[in-house]
């Protein structure tokens, strides 16, 4: 697992009109709108001998968002799910009182030489849904929404801007958007986006107040609008946010919840292994043990 996964250390720094880290949370700001975790995965290559495995492991009081760019991930979980998901494509699972899944190289591919590379996301869920019935949506590439606006190719992952709709079925006012532009040119979102917002650059680089950021980068605007932005030619990035909640989110291991009570509940169910199982799994990632100093 560890050479199929490129975790990079945050290095946080105020610049102009930005906080800008490599990783969501930063220490500085723990959430854009109801998005608490942002994983850059790969890319990586892996040999013949090498295949991405992670066990079951538990999930609360949030939904995962896997976006692929290149390669397949096998996901099954307690719910009965197994599904491959491939590059375009949403999987999008809504954890609430607990789910369980595993992520692995499909079967078909653990012989051959492959790639990776993906974001995984965490999704924090209204009070009042942290504690609902886990579920699973598969949403195709082609039923993602796509356009192209002033040479800009967009594509609405998720939630609800630009006067349209994601079929990803989320639960608050949020938005996930994939910018592409061949060319240089000025962006300006400021009146379409709302509550707080952020940009993740995958490739090229973006300037904003004579300031050039590359890619793997993350800013986090302070004023709560990315406002305009100049991309470079051939430059990908992504703009998520949205409404914040008004409790705080804990977050532990994989347990997120408004309720630090819930969180010591689920490692308490976790090490007892009361949660539901993935059918035809048996290993388990266990409770990571508390550091020592």
């Amino acid at each position: 697992m560890s050479n199929t996964q490129l975790i990079i250390e945050e290095r946080a720094a105020n610049i102009g009109n930005f906080l800008v880290g490599r990783l969501l949370p930063f220490r500085q700001k723990r959430s854009v709108g109801p998005f608490v975790f942002i994983d850059h995965m790969g890319p990586a290559t892996l040999t013949e001998s090498e295949n991405l495995d992670v066990p079951p492991h538990p999930h609360i009081g949030l939904s995962t968002l896997t976006f692929l760019f290149d390669g397949s991930i096998m996901h099954k979980d307690s719910l009965g799910t197994a599904i491959e998901i491939k590059p375009g494509a949403v999987n999008w699972m809504t954890a609430g009182k607990g789910v369980v899944h595993s992520e692995r190289t499909p079967n078909y591919l653990r012989n051959t030489q492959k790639t990776l590379h993906g974001l995984q996301i965490w999704v924090a869920l209204p009070k009042e849904l942290e504690h609902c019935e886990p579920s699973f949506y598969h949403i195709n590439e082609e039923d993602i929404p796509t356009w192209t606006a002033n040479e800009i190719a967009i594509k609405l992952i998720a939630g609800e801007v630009f006067g349209k709709k994601s079929p990803v079925p989320v639960h608050s006012k949020l938005y996930f958007i994939e910018l592409k532009s061949t060319i240089k040119q000025t962006v300006d979102l400021g009146k379409h986006l709302f509550g707080e917002s952020a940009l993740y650059i995958l490739e090229g680089s973006i300037v904003s107040e004579e300031h050039t950021y590359q890619s793997k980068q993350i800013l986090i605007a302070k004023d709560s609008s990315l406002c305009s932005f100049t991309m470079n030619k051939n430059t990908t990035v992504y703009i998520f946010g949205g409404e914040p909640f008004p409790e705080e989110r804990y977050i532990h291991w994989n347990f997120v919840s408004s309720s630090k009570e819930k969180i010591e509940q689920a490692k308490t169910d976790w090490k007892n292994q009361t949660f539901d199982k993935v059918p035809g799994e048996t290993e388990f990632v266990p409770l990571p043990e508390p550091r020592t100093k």
